[in-house]
């Protein structure tokens, strides 16, 4: 079994910075896919950026040049490193990763969710 825990979600203001945490722990032969989500009230979860085959392959529109995805797969952990943060970035964040148990099973785990508030 796989699990996922977040940390560093909180308040910031505009323009301040956030780094959340991702870390993976359990039976773990090999990540594929490591993301980041995020679900505002009242909106559908959506993608903020993800890394694939260990390149990153997606960030958003509404966030690139402002936030990043690095990684420590030693560490089986992904980071969101979020800059210049707006009002409209407040969301619940959602990391999520999918690879292969040593059992050679596929997983497909999620954090437990870290709020963001962006506020003054």
């Amino acid at each position: 079994q796989v699990q996922l825990v977040e940390s560093g979600g909180g308040l910031v203001q505009p323009g301040g910075s956030l780094r959340l945490s991702c870390a993976a722990s359990g039976s773990i032969f090999s990540i594929n896919a490591m993301g980041w989500y995020r679900q505002a009230p009242g909106k559908e979860r959506e993608l903020v950026a993800s890394i694939i085959g260990g390149v990153v392959t997606t960030v958003a529109n509404s966030v690139k040049g402002r936030f990043t995805i690095p990684r420590d797969n030693a560490e089986n952990t992904v980071y969101l490193q979020m800059n210049s943060l707006k009002p409209e970035d407040a969301a619940v964040y959602y990391c999520n990763m999918r690879g292969r148990t040593y059992s050679r099973e596929e997983f497909n785990a999620w954090g437990q969710g870290t709020q963001v508030t962006v506020s003054s």
